[in-house]
């Protein structure tokens, strides 16, 4: 059987390196992962090029990164509550009644941040850095959390309303607001970064360093110069990237993932990067 990750750009993705790690984890020898540049507007005819018969001899699953979760929105011919509340699909699954869209974004999230902060961790007020579609994804997140209020620290505020939208939807009804992204928020339990580490000046590293949990969608690179000195409760891009993968491998598969040999893939792998960018002695 096989899976892949689409998107572009995607030479960076871990997801083969984590699906794959569980294959050979598991001895699923039959199993693949492997990923395809698939360019905006791309999606519709790569999927139709796989064919439509069924049952499938070769394809399994289809990871969906940027720019292409809205066009698996609309690919899917059914879907899960989550992927409509997100509006997002990231996952694709083959079924006998055609592809399945499902969104483990927000699942994985949440798991993410229960595993640091412990499974009793409840959140009244929660800060995002960032509007975009991840900024919708984690924003929903936290609202699963508890958050009645939710604030977004965006680079251009008058761009959010579709976010603020989104998040809105969620059924607790968290009030969400928006202010510039240089802006302070008091008593805020959790902060989640949506923005490159470029974009993390010494400011905004001050103004949010110091929250009660910190989680930094950025794994790459690692770590993150806002969660290189968060003192508190530190959550990475690798935590989500490992637990919406292991949710994708059970959609995929039918199996237990096996998370453990996942995240020390990624952890692997991710330091294998950094020391291949590290100054070659004189």
């Amino acid at each position: 059987m096989k899976c892949a990750v689409l998107g572009d750009p995607i030479d960076h993705s871990l997801s083969p390196t984590l699906h794959q790690a569980a294959y050979a984890e598991l001895e699923m020898s039959d199993w693949s992962y492997t990923s395809t540049r698939v360019q905006a507007g791309g999606l519709a005819k790569y999927v139709a090029d796989l064919g439509g018969d069924w049952p499938p001899s070769r394809w399994r699953g289809l990871s969906v990164t940027m720019p292409l979760k809205r066009e698996a929105y609309e690919l899917a011919r059914s879907m899960s509550p989550r992927a409509r509340l997100v509006g997002a699909v990231n996952t694709l699954v083959r079924s006998s009644h055609g592809w399945v869209g499902d969104n483990t974004d927000l699942p994985g999230a949440v798991a993410a941040i229960r595993e640091r902060a412990g499974e009793g961790f409840s959140c009244t007020s929660g800060a995002i850095l960032g509007a975009g579609a991840t900024a919708a994804s984690t924003g929903l997140a936290l609202a699963e959390l508890g958050a009645s209020r939710i604030t977004l620290l965006a680079r251009n505020p008058g761009a959010a309303g579709e976010t603020i939208e989104m998040i809105s939807r969620h059924p607790s009804k968290p009030v969400v607001s928006v202010l510039p992204l240089d802006s302070a928020v008091d008593g805020v339990d959790a902060v989640v970064s949506t923005v490159p580490a470029k974009a993390q000046t010494p400011d905004l590293i001050d103004r949010w360093a110091s929250t009660p949990v910190v989680f930094d969608v950025v794994y790459d690179p690692w770590p993150s110069p806002l969660l290189s000195v968060a003192p508190g409760v530190a959550v990475s891009g690798l935590d989500l990237l490992v637990h919406q993968a292991v949710l994708q491998f059970e959609l995929f598969t039918g199996r237990p993932a096996p998370l453990a040999a996942m995240r020390a893939a990624g952890e692997k792998a991710l330091a294998s990067r950094e020391s291949s960018m590290e100054p070659s002695p004189a």
